[in-house]
This record gives structure tokens, sequence and C-alpha cells, in this order.
């Protein structure tokens, strides 16, 4: 029997979601011209909504606790049985303070945009609302709509702020995640509909719904579809590389730090709740689909030219831990993939943060034409030294904990022989061996040499203390999870012990 949570005092979660929006479109009001006043705005709404969030998860959520907290149930449109439905747990509290602070970064890292700088971070707020609202919502519908609402922006950002190719990778873009959310809307509307006379879009009613095996595997497949699209899971992942490519580095970090892990925390939260024996089916092919990413993307890697693109490369091949994580149906394997998704959050946006610095200062974006910058640019050649150790799972950073846990999830798991075990870890091995050549490779091209030292006036400015502060802030939290990761994991550990005992052990 369902409950009706009632809003618990205070409607935190609501005014979490709508207030960057609603914050946003009062920007429209600010003077065109006044770029800082744009700027300083954004930055302290992103601030001010931080606190906001931090302030309400530690005086209401409670970690020992796997059910839904802070819900809020309002009826919202009659017609249709629609409710505006909120409420968080374990798994999505780590996801909405990562995007608080990345948010807040990345509109920090935003200074340099000065062309239409008002518009810009209308985009920012607007991504910000649509983000935190797909992490926290209990209704299939409410999390469709919050899904979209982050596709305009995300093509605005690129279509007008892009580099050269801009307007070829936003098309790309576009069409890849508009053409998945079909899928997903196909699948919203089918189980709202089946099996009842009225449809039902609560999250926590469904998950208790049981469908016959075709109609689950029908449904499986079509989510999935959609959250490989944006995790991106091969062969689905063409459409990374070109928008990282192109985007202006304050998107890309919004990209890599929450966007993927939209697609990643859809998995686990819809594909895992609602349609456990399909996704027990389909755990193998999972594993096995992530372990080519981790070699595919990684021998990828090396080959590009672009530098923005080698790390998107990368972030693919990351995101590959995260679906073995999936797959395991482990305690630590899904452990280890909800770390790993905080994890490459922070170590992505910073990578991307200072490949897009760097390129203020050099102008060039490819690899063979840069080279011996380390003497001119030491703050920042430091920094992106320690991020790429960071990112090729050096340990003591989050990335190693984070891959180490998967492995154990590989190991314990009862589901497969131990042939296949051992193929799988030694697989991931490889792909662990070459993630170090190609992030030290690009580096070497970088940073190293006598290319650019040569030439006439030759003198960039080094990191100036904004840059310094944002690299600072994102690599604290990657020492502090590697050092003690529990502080992730005891948000979500009961979620996750939840999730496998009512589906997978019950």
């Amino acid at each position: 029997m369902y409950l009706v949570f009632t809003t618990n005092d205070f409607p935190w979660l609501t005014i979490i979601v709508v207030f960057p929006i609603s914050a946003g479109s009062l920007m429209l009001f600010l003077p065109h011209r006044g770029n800082k006043v744009n700027k300083w705005y954004t930055i302290c709404i992103c601030i001010l909504e931080l606190l906001i969030t931090t302030y309400a998860f530690c005086y209401n959520f409670k970690t020992d606790d796997p059910l839904i907290q802070m819900s809020e149930d309002y009826k919202w449109i009659d017609f249709f049985d629609f409710y505006w439905r909120l409420g968080i747990d374990g798994l999505s509290i780590g996801t909405i303070l990562l995007t608080g602070f990345i948010t807040t970064l990345a509109a920090l890292a935003a200074f340099p945009v000065t062309r239409d700088s008002r518009f810009f971070h209308f985009l920012m707020l607007v991504m910000y609302s649509g983000q935190i609202g797909s992490f926290s919502s209990r209704d299939l519908l409410l999390f469709f709509i919050m899904w979209e609402l982050e596709l305009i922006p995300v093509y605005l950002l690129l279509s007008m702020w892009g580099g050269k190719k801009r307007l070829y990778s936003a098309t790309k873009f576009i069409l890849y995640t508009a053409g998945s959310s079909i899928f997903l809307l196909i699948g919203v509307l089918g189980i709202s509909l089946y099996g009842s006379n009225e449809p039902t879009l609560n999250l926590e009613l469904l998950a208790n719904q049981s469908y016959p095996v075709t109609l689950e595997i029908l449904f499986y497949i079509g989510f999935l579809i959609a959250f490989a699209v944006k995790s991106p899971i091969i062969p689905l992942h063409t459409w990374l590389p070109d928008t990282h490519g192109e985007a202006h580095y304050s998107t890309c970090m919004l990209l890599a730090g929450i966007l993927l892990k939209m697609g990643a925390y859809g998995l686990v939260r819809i594909n895992m709740e609602l349609f456990p024996h399909a996704h027990s089916m389909f755990s193998p092919w999972l594993m096995v689909v992530g372990t080519i990413q981790i070699i595919y993307a990684a021998s990828t890697s090396p080959g590009q030219r672009n530098l923005k693109k080698r790390i998107a490369y990368s972030s693919v091949s990351h995101m590959g831990f995260i679906i073995i994580g999936i797959g395991s149906i482990t305690d630590p394997g899904l452990n280890g993939a909800i770390l790993q998704i905080i994890s490459h959050g922070f170590i992505g946006a910073a990578l991307f943060f200072l490949a897009g610095t760097s390129y203020d200062r050099i102008r060039l974006i490819y690899l063979d034409e840069m080279g011996g910058t380390a003497i001119s640019i030491p703050k920042i050649f430091t920094m992106f030294t320690i991020l790429s150790m960071a990112s090729l799972a050096l340990p003591g950073m989050s990335g190693f904990v984070a891959e180490l846990i998967v492995f154990f999830g590989i190991i314990t798991s009862q589901k497969y022989f131990l042939i296949s075990k051992i193929l799988i870890i030694f697989v991931m091995a490889i792909g662990m061996i070459l993630t170090p050549i190609y992030l030290l490779s690009m580096s070497r091209q970088m940073f190293y040499g006598y290319k650019l030292i040569n030439v006439k006036n030759f003198s960039f400015f080094d990191s100036g203390p904004r840059e310094l502060f944002l690299s600072i802030s994102i690599l604290l939290p990657i020492i502090g999870i590697g050092i003690y990761p529990d502080f992730v994991l005891s948000l979500a550990s009961d979620k996750v012990e939840s999730i496998l005992s009512n589906y997978f052990y019950g």
C-alpha cells in the first residue's frame, strides 16, 4: 500500500529545483552590456543554491535510511493524474551535490565569455534546474520533462559559443539525444499505461509492478538505448568527442561533469529498480560492452590530434567502469559505480577546464602543434599533471578507489563463472595500462619539447588567481575522496543494499 508522502514542513526540493531557472529569468532584466554584473549575478545564484542545498541535506537527510526522503507530492495536472513529485535517497544526493559544485565552478570558468554573456549564463542556470530536477524527480513524466529541459540549453551553448565546426557538432548532439528521448518517452508512456485502468507514473508504485518477460525486456531495451546515448555506451558515443571538441570549456565542464552522469543514474534508477529480471538477463552483456568500451576508447584516444577530443575519449573509457559496476549486480560493484560517477565528475570537469585555459593562452588546439609550454605556464602544467595522474587512477586519488571497488565487485560476483571473471579483469587491466599511455603522451606533447620555445615573442601569462582557485577547488575533493572514500560511499551504501536485496537476492 502506498501512503501519500506529505511535504515535510518545508518544500526544500521544489525551491532547489525552481530557484536557478527563476533567478535566471530575472537576469533578462539586467543591463545588456553589463558583462560583469551578469557574471557575478550568476555566480551568486549558484553559490546561494549550493548553500541552500547543503543546508537542506545536512538537516533533513538521514544517511542510514534507504527510503525516499524529503518527499514532496503536489497534484499538478488533474487531467491525467500528473504530480509534481520530488524526493531524494542515497543514490541521488551525491549527484545533486556534484551538480551544484560543478555548475558553480563552471560559472566561474565562464568569465572570459563576453559575447552575449547574459544569455550564456541564463542557459547555464536553466541546465542547472534541469539536472537537479532529473536527479530528484520521483515521477516518470516529470523525469522525462526535466531530462528534455537539459537538451535545448546544451544545443544553444554549443551552436552559439562553440568552435569552427560548432553547427555540425550541435546538430549531431541534438539528433542523437533527441532521438534517444523518443525511446525514453515511449518507455514512460508504455509503463504508465500498462496493466491498470488508471495510468500511474509514480516510481514507488512502479518499482513493485511486475511485467511479462517479453514486455519487460522491451521496456528495458528502450530505456537502455535512451541512457546509452547519454552515458555514452559504445556504439552510441560518437556525438561526444565532436561535442567536447567544439564546445566552450565551461560547457565541457557541465557536459563531462554532470550530463554523462545522468545516463548512468538513469540506468540504476530506472533499469535496475523497475526491471530487475531483465537487468539480470542483460547484465552479462553490459559487462562485455563496458570492457570493450574501456579498451576501445583507451586505444582510440592516442590517435586524436584535438586535445579536447582526446580527453573526451578518456571520459568514454572511464564510463566503461560505471557500466561494468552496474552490470556486476554486487554490493561493491554498484557502490564502485556510484563512486566513479562522482569521481569522474570532478576529474573530467577539471581536465576540460585546464585544456580550455591552456587554449586561452596558446590559441592552439591540436597537440602536434604544441610543445615546450611548461616553462612559461608552470602552474597550469603542474595542475594538468596532477589531474592527469588522478585520471589514470593514481593511488590516493578518487579514481583509484572507485576502479578498485569495481574490480572487487566483479571478483565477488556470484553470477559469473571464474573463467569469465578472469577474462573481464584481464581485459580491464589492459585498458588501465593504456590509460597512462595516452594521458602521459598528451602532457608530453603539450608541455615538453622545444616547439614553441624558439618562437619569437613567446610569452604567456600563467594562470591567474581565479583559475588557480578553480583548479584547487576541484582537486581537493578528488584527493579527499581518494583518502576517505567512505564520505561518498556512506551516502549510498544503504540504498545500494536495499536495491540489491529487494530485487536480486530476495
